[in-house]
């Protein structure tokens, strides 16, 4: 039986809750990246999204960024690998608070935009992400980009790992994402979305912008929650899996 996570970055509000998306997306998705303050978020709106997924009972995981508000974290900044260590222990442990004093537990760390893409394709970095993730619970589970330098790193020093797939960004020959940069980085039609997904789903492979076949592993699929129209796709491509016979849970804990 095909099984698949399906994940969603969330709690990027600050202040006063101001994402209503998320309290909707949490009936449709099994895993919550939760944003720590670097790159969106403030320590209200972190607690309030930890409490609305261990109510609806959905895995929480960090989503540690950049410090990079003005540009959501999506804009590469220059770190050291000691850094890259220092944001991620630094942003675990803070959402962790969070997660403990409710009652709740971590299951995942799953880093964001820029230091995501920049860790996908440099080893060191991917080295100093994912020791700070062994350092702080090796139980936890990492989630990285399908086939990039994350989750080979993971799995060599025994992380349990999830390989991510995303249903809306399209993909280049190598397996890596196009860059927000590029026009045809995003992919807005909705039917398209949904046959890419399946495809990952299904057969273990994307078609790439140049119309290559580019194998992957699709584990957990990430859902962007700040569309116009996220919460009916999230939606809808729960309904379109499950009709298709495919189980929607969140990756165990070893």
């Amino acid at each position: 039986m095909q099984t698949i996570d399906l994940n969603c970055d969330m709690g990027e509000a600050f202040g006063n809750y101001a994402m209503p998306n998320d309290e909707l997306l949490l009936n449709y998705i099994t895993s919550a990246n939760i944003a720590c303050g670097f790159h969106a978020g403030d320590p209200q709106v972190m607690q309030q999204t930890v409490t609305l997924a261990i109510k609806k009972g959905v895995a929480i995981g960090v989503h540690p960024g950049l410090p990079d508000l003005q540009g959501f974290g999506r804009r590469e900044i220059k770190v050291s690998p000691s850094e890259a260590y220092q944001l991620t222990l630094y942003q675990t442990g803070a959402l962790y608070a969070f997660v403990k004093a409710a009652g709740g537990k971590l299951h995942h760390v799953k880093p964001h935009g820029a230091l995501y893409n920049m860790a996908a394709k440099e080893p060191a970095l991917a080295q100093a992400i994912v020791q700070a993730v062994v350092d702080f619970d090796p139980k936890l589970i990492f989630y990285g980009l399908a086939g990039s330098y994350m989750i080979t790193v993971a799995e060599k020093v025994g992380l349990t790992t999830a390989s991510e797939v995303f249903a809306d960004r399209t993909y280049q020959d190598d397996g890596l994402l196009t860059p927000r940069t590029q026009s045809n980085a995003l992919i807005t039609n909705e039917q398209q979305s949904i046959a890419q997904v399946l495809l990952m789903v299904q057969q273990q492979q994307v078609v790439s912008t140049n119309a290559k076949p580019v194998a992957l592993k699709a584990e957990t699929l990430c859902l962007h929650g700040d569309g116009a129209h996220a919460v009916e796709f999230a939606q809808t491509i729960s309904q379109r899996l499950k009709a298709e016979g495919i189980t929607i849970k969140a990756p165990d804990v070893s």
